[in-house]
C-alpha cells in the first residue's frame, strides 16, 4: 500500500526555498495555502524561515517522524538525499527534480542508481521528473501547479507532466471533482500499476482515469487492471498508437501486429476502457459519475425534437444498443397524458412544445417499465421550453430510480443553469445525443465485464517434454525457422490435427505414397531452407494418379534446385487433400510489453486483403477465444452465409486455446502462423504451419510464467 505517499501525517520539503521562482517554494506554499493538516518541515541548509516555518538544515535535524519527503533539488544531489531519507525511516518520497533518463545517457545512469537505492532501502518513490501529487481528501497539494482541484471521486494519474498541468487547469475551470491526481514522471519506482492497485482500494475513489505512454510490466498490468475493473471502471488514454518505424516482421501475424494492437488486446481482456482523446477521457468519467449501471442494453430515448432523437436512434442501432418499445400497459397509461401528435414509441417524441410536466410523466413511465434498462433525455431549448423545470424533473426521477439516466440538453446559453444542476448532482449531460448513446454503450460494456465470472484457461492434452526436446534439437543445430514438417510435428504434441502425410525421397515413392493416402493429394517440396514453397514452384495441388504424382515429384524438385541450387532438399511431402470447409488463420507474435499475442482471422487471401483479425494476450481463456471468433467483421461467412453450412466455431476456439497454452509454455516461440486452418462442420484440420524461434535462457520451471 502507498498510505505514506497519499496520506502522510508529516511531510518534509527538501529544497524548500524563499525564492518564489523555485519549485521548492511553490510546493511548500501549496501545502500551506490549501490547508494540509499534517506537520510540515522545510529543509534547506541556507534558509532560516520559509513562509513562516523554521527551516531545518537536513533531514536528521527534524527530530520527529516523517512519512513523506518531497525532493526539489538538483538531480546530482538527489541520491544522497534519498539515502538520508531512508536512513531516517521515511517510507515514501516524491522526486520533482529533472535531470534523469529524460536528460540523456548520464541521467539514465543516475536513474538506474536511484532504482537501486529504492530496491535496497524499500523506500517508495514517485518520479523523478514529475509534477507531484494531490489528494483532495486530506487537502494535500504536493505539486508545483498553480491551483487546487475540487473534491470529487475521480482519481487521475498521468505519465506526462505537461498534460497533467493542462488537465488540472481544465478540471479547476470546469469544477470537475477529483479524489487524487498523480504525476508519474519517469516511473523509476511507482508506476501506473501501483496507482491502479491503490485506487482500486481507495474509499474516496469511484473512477480511475489515466494517461500513459507505456507500461512497465505487461503481465503485472493485466493482473492489476483485471482485478481493479471488477470493482471500479478504469478509463485510459494511451498515446503512441501509430508505432512509426515498426519492425519488419517475418510472419503474417507479426506484420499485422503492433504495439497498439497489444494494448488494445490487453485493455479488452482486463476490462479497461480506452479513450481516444482527452475529451472522451473525461466524457467517459462523466458517464460513470452517476454510479449506476444498466442491467441490460435497452435504452429509452425521450426527446422534444425529432431530428436529435433520430440521430440518437441511428447511433444506438450502429452500436447494438436496443431501443425497446414500452410495455402495452405503460403505453396505454402514458398515451392520454400526452398530445395526440406525440409518439409513445421509442424514441418517445414529446414534440416541440413539450412542457416540463410532459417530460416528467414520460420519464416516470420509463423508470417503472420493465423493458427499459436506462434512459436518455434529449432537450432542445425551444421558445416554450422550461429548461430549468425540466432539469428538475430529470434529477428527481434519476434520484428515485436505480436505472442510469443520461441527459443531452443541447445548446449553450439557455441550458447553462440546467447543465450546472446536472454537474452538481453528478448526472451525465452531453452536448450531443450521439455522444450520450456512446456513453450508454460504455456503461453496458462495463456492466457486462464486471459481472463476468472467472474463466479458467483450459489446457487439455499436451506433451510438453516432446516439444521441449524438439525445440532444443532445432536450436542446438542453429535452426531458428521451420516450415510445415517440423511445425506440424511440434503442433501435433498440443492436439492439433493435420492431414495424412508422408515424405517421398524418389518419384516412385511419391507415386506409391500418394496411392496409399488416397487421391487427390497435395505435394510440396521438403527443405529446411525453403519456407516459401510456392515462390520456387515447389507446390502441386490436386494430383489425381500415381503417374501424375511421379511426374509432379520430378517437376517440384527440378524447380526447387533451379531456384535455390544450394538448398538441401530432403524430398517431397505428400499430403491428403482436404476439401470443403472454411479457411482461417491462427498466429502468434511476441509483444515487447505483454509477451505472446494470439491472432485469429479468415485465412488465405482474406488475411492479406481484409486484415480482418482479432488479437489477445496469452494465455487466452475459452470465453476470450470465442469472443475473438465473433469479433471479426466477416464472422457471418463462418456462421454459414447464404445457405452455406456453418463452420465449427467451437473447434476454432479450442485451437486458439491450445495455441495460447503452447506459446505460454514455450517462450522460445517468437512467431508462428497456421495458415490455413480448415474448419469443417465438425472439427478443424491445419494444412500449413511455420514457426520462428528465439533462444531462451530461462529455466524449465520458469517457462510457463515467462514473459518478455
Amino acid at each position: 500500500m502507498l498510505s505514506n505517499l497519499f496520506n502522510p501525517r508529516s511531510i518534509a520539503v527538501i529544497g524548500a526555498s524563499q525564492d518564489q521562482k523555485k519549485v521548492g517554494h511553490a510546493v511548500l506554499n501549496n501545502l500551506i495555502r490549501f490547508n494540509y493538516q499534517g506537520a510540515l518541515y522545510p529543509v534547506n541548509p541556507s534558509a532560516g524561515d520559509i513562509l513562516g516555518r523554521k527551516a531545518c538544515a537536513g533531514i536528521t535535524e527534524i527530530g520527529e517522524p516523517v512519512d513523506l519527503a518531497v525532493i526539489a533539488i538538483p538531480a546530482k544531489f538527489v541520491l544522497d538525499s534519498l539515502r538520508q531519507c531512508a536512513a531516517a525511516g521515511i517510507k515514501a518520497a516524491i522526486i520533482l527534480s529533472a535531470g534523469f533518463k529524460e536528460a540523456g545517457a548520464q541521467g539514465t545512469l543516475l536513474e538506474e542508481e536511484l532504482k537501486t537505492v529504492c530496491s535496497q532501502t524499500g523506500i517508495r518513490v514517485l518520479g523523478p521528473n514529475c509534477l507531484g501529487l494531490i489528494n483532495t481528501a486530506n487537502s494535500m497539494n504536493a505539486t508545483f501547479a498553480a491551483g487546487m482541484l475540487p473534491k470529487g471521486r475521480i482519481a487521475f494519474f498521468s505519465q506526462s507532466g505537461a498534460l497533467g498541468i493542462a488537465i488540472l487547469d481544465w478540471a479547476i475551470g470546469n469544477e470537475i471533482g477529483f479524489s487524487s491526481f498523480v504525476s508519474l514522471g519517469n516511473k523509476a519506482d511507482i508506476s501506473e500499476i501501483d496507482c491502479i492497485r491503490y485506487f482500486a482500494q481507495d474509499d474516496n475513489t469511484d473512477i480511475i482515469l489515466g494517461y500513459i505512454e507505456d507500461v512497465v510490466s505487461g503481465e503485472q498490468f493485466l493482473k492489476a487492471a483485471s482485478a481493479a475493473t471488477k470493482q471500479k471502471p478504469i478509463v485510459l488514454l494511451k498515446s503512441g498508437g501509430t508505432e512509426a518505424g515498426a519492425r519488419a516482421a517475418s510472419s503474417h501475424t507479426g506484420a499485422l501486429a503492433g504495439s497498439d494492437t497489444a494494448f488494445n488486446a490487453a485493455f479488452r481482456q482486463s476490462g479497461v476502457i480506452r479513450a481516444s482523446g482527452v475529451e472522451e477521457l473525461f466524457d467517459t468519467a462523466l458517464t460513470f459519475s452517476g454510479r449506476k449501471l444498466p442491467k441490460g442494453n435497452r435504452l429509452l430515448i425521450v426527446t422534444n425534437a425529432g431530428g436529435p432523437g433520430i440521430l440518437a436512434a441511428d447511433t444506438a442501432e450502429r452500436l447494438g444498443i436496443k431501443l425497446p418499445q414500452l410495455t402495452k400497459e405503460t403505453a396505454e397509461d402514458l398515451r392520454p397524458k400526452l398530445p395526440p401528435s406525440a409518439s409513445v414509441f421509442n424514441p418517445v417524441d414529446l414534440i416541440g412544445d413539450a412542457t416540463s410536466e410532459r417530460y416528467a410523466v414520460a420519464l416516470e413511465a420509463g423508470a417503472k417499465d420493465p423493458n427499459v434498462d436506462g434512459m436518455l433525455v434529449i432537450l432542445t431549448p425551444q421558445a416554450m421550453t422550461d429548461v430549468d423545470a425540466t432539469a428538475g424533473h430529470v434529477l428527481r426521477v434519476s434520484q428515485a430510480t436505480d436505472k442510469p439516466v443520461l441527459a443531452s440538453f443541447m445548446g449553450a446559453l439557455r441550458v447553462k443553469n440546467a447543465v450546472e444542476q446536472f454537474k452538481r448532482a453528478s448526472l451525465p449531460n452531453f452536448s450531443y445525443p450521439e455522444t450520450a448513446v456512446r456513453a450508454f454503450k460504455k456503461l453496458v460494456d462495463y456492466a457486462a465485464i464486471r459481472d463476468l465470472q472467472e474463466d479458467e484457461v483450459y489446457r487439455g492434452w499436451h506433451n510438453e517434454e516432446a516439444v521441449q526436446d524438439l525445440i532444443d534439437s532445432l536450436l542446438n543445430r542453429g535452426i531458428t525457422q521451420v516450415g510445415e514438417e517440423e511445425a506440424m510435428a511440434l503442433l501435433s504434441y498440443y492436439g492439433f490435427t493435420f492431414p495424412k502425410r508422408g515424405l517421398a525421397r524418389t518419384s516412385r515413392e511419391a507415386g506409391a505414397l500418394a496411392s496409399r493416402i488416397g487421391f487427390p493429394v497435395v505435394m510440396k517440396i521438403s527443405s529446411p531452407e525453403i519456407l516459401h514453397k510456392t515462390d520456387v514452384g515447389g507446390v502441386r495441388v490436386g494430383v489425381k494418379s500415381a503417374g501424375e504424382a511421379e511426374e509432379a515429384f520430378l517437376d517440384i524438385t527440378t524447380n526447387a534446385r533451379r531456384s535455390m541450387p544450394n538448398a538441401f532438399i530432403k524430398g517431397v511431402m505428400v499430403y491428403e487433400m482436404v476439401r470443403g470447409g472454411k479457411e482461417v488463420i491462427l498466429g502468434v507474435t511476441v509483444d515487447r510489453t505483454f509477451g505472446p499475442m494470439v491472432m485469429f482471422g479468415l485465412g488465405g487471401i482474406y488475411v492479406e486483403v481484409l486484415k480482418d483479425v482479432a488479437f489477445r494476450i496469452a494465455p487466452v481463456t475459452r470465453r476470450e477465444a470465442l469472443a475473438m471468433v465473433n469479433e471479426i467483421r466477416t464472422v457471418a461467412l463462418l456462421k454459414g452465409a447464404r445457405g452455406e453450412k456453418p463452420a465449427d466455431l467451437d473447434a476454432i476456439a479450442d485451437t486458439i486455446v491450445r495455441l495460447s497454452v503452447l506459446v505460454t509454455d514455450f517462450p522460445e516461440i517468437q512467431e508462428l502462423d497456421i495458415n490455413p486452418l480448415v474448419v469443417m462442420e465438425r472439427g478443424a484440420v491445419a494444412l500449413d504451419a511455420r514457426i520462428i524461434f528465439r533462444h531462451w535462457e530461462g529455466s524449465k520451471a520458469s517457462r510457463t510464467a515467462a514473459r518478455t
